[in-house]
């Protein structure tokens, strides 16, 4: 069925982009189930060795998803065997998200497998593909392969092993895979590549960046609806409910009201789309995201315990998650815009403000004054830019 390859590469089309198809919508909805993992295992471990194991977790959950992202920026998921590869890896992916609350403990070979067979397999998934297509990209996937198959050594190792040992070798694995894009993939023999030969279509990557956001932004609300659900009425518990929920629309009015559609219309009229998506959707969304990730977490025990003493786990999670969050959209910004975002700085110096008096502070309360921070940097933003358009209209 498959003995001989056609081209499965999208066809582009000048001034067109690649809408998102249902199969990459399908493919994400595992990682729904990813975020809320993470969240959940975060609220759980609550410490610093918990925050650095599902910091881990988090990259390569990440890294999976933006790798998988790249490929179907490259090759047409409607193509029936495309699509198979979607499916299998959406299997592989159900199993390592499975394995994700106890990659530490008792599931780390099938979480280390599963991630693996992913990353590995997508690769070699490319090489039979392009090999009489694309023989630029063909070399690219020829070193991204053996890059990946040196860190899927540790990875290995690292569910073979136990405690601080897999700790370890997966973190060499995690810095072997995140620095390797940045090091051109430099493999000896094939030399290395160069963000020109990474054809990317600007506005698809965008676009299934943007959804990302919303699935980990809808996470929150998950989280907050279901904890909401349980509790018994009160002041407190309906403060912070409302605290949570406006915190919510403020980062997906910080991103969405203008800078995802500016930011994707410079990315997709770059001369060197392969740098943008490379540092500003590969890189620079990690903080974007794990923000929002620790936001959920942030929600969960302002619900819990609305009206009790903030101590400094709390009062830590409350704070970084708009922190993260602001500071990646503040990068984010800087690089797909040329634009520096004073707004948000001035929401990061709030936030700085505010660590020294939370533990002074009720849960509800230090919720609701992180809201009011995120409110204000989304509100300067879309007056800022409402006057950029008056302006631009009532130019000669």
């Amino acid at each position: 069925m498959f003995g001989a390859t056609k081209d499965l590469q999208r066809t582009r089309h000048e001034h067109e982009h690649h809408r998102v198809t249902f199969i990459e919508l399908f493919f994400d909805l595992v990682f729904v189930f990813a975020i809320t993992q993470l969240s959940h295992s975060l609220l759980k471990h609550l410490t610093p060795m918990g925050a650095l194991e599902t910091g881990l977790l988090f990259l390569a959950v990440w890294w999976v998803w933006i790798f998988t992202c790249w490929i179907t920026n490259w090759m047409d998921p409607e193509q029936p065997v495309v699509r198979l590869l979607m499916l299998a890896l959406m299997l592989a992916g159900l199993l390592m998200t499975t394995s994700l609350p106890e990659a530490f403990e008792d599931k780390g070979m099938l979480f280390a497998c599963a991630f693996v067979a992913m990353q590995v397999g997508r690769s070699l998934f490319m090489l039979w593909a392009l090999r009489r297509h694309n023989e630029r990209n063909y070399r690219n996937f020829l070193r991204i392969t053996a890059w990946l198959t040196v860190s899927g050594a540790f990875w290995i190792a690292g569910g073979l092993s136990e405690g601080a040992m897999r700790l370890a070798l997966w973190g060499v694995a995690v810095a072997i895979e995140f620095s390797s894009p940045s090091l051109g993939f430099w493999t000896p023999g094939l030399g290395r590549s160069t963000t020109a030969d990474w054809d990317v279509e600007g506005a698809h990557m965008a676009e299934r960046c943007a959804l990302f956001v919303i699935i980990a932004l809808g996470e929150t609300l998950l989280v907050t609806g279901a904890t909401f659900a349980e509790l018994p009425m009160s002041v407190g518990v309906v403060t912070a409910f409302g605290a949570s929920f406006v915190a919510s629309v403020a980062m997906w009015w910080i991103y969405f009201d203008a800078a995802a559609e500016r930011a994707s219309t410079h990315f997709a009229r770059s001369d060197d789309p392969g740098r943008i998506a490379r540092l500003a959707y590969t890189y620079i969304h990690l903080p974007l995201i794990a923000g929002v990730v620790v936001s959920a977490v942030g929600d969960e025990l302002a619900l819990a315990h609305p009206d009790g003493h903030v101590d400094v786990k709390s009062a830590v999670v409350l704070l970084a998650g708009p922190a993260l969050y602001l500071f990646g959209d503040l990068l984010f910004r800087r690089v797909t815009t040329q634009r520096f975002p004073r707004s948000h700085l001035a929401g990061l110096i709030g936030l700085a403000v505010l660590a020294p008096l939370a533990t002074g502070l009720t849960p509800a309360l230090l919720s609701v004054a992180t809201s009011t921070l995120l409110v204000a940097v989304a509100a300067s933003e879309s007056l800022s830019r409402r006057r950029e358009a008056r302006s631009a209209v009532s130019a000669p």
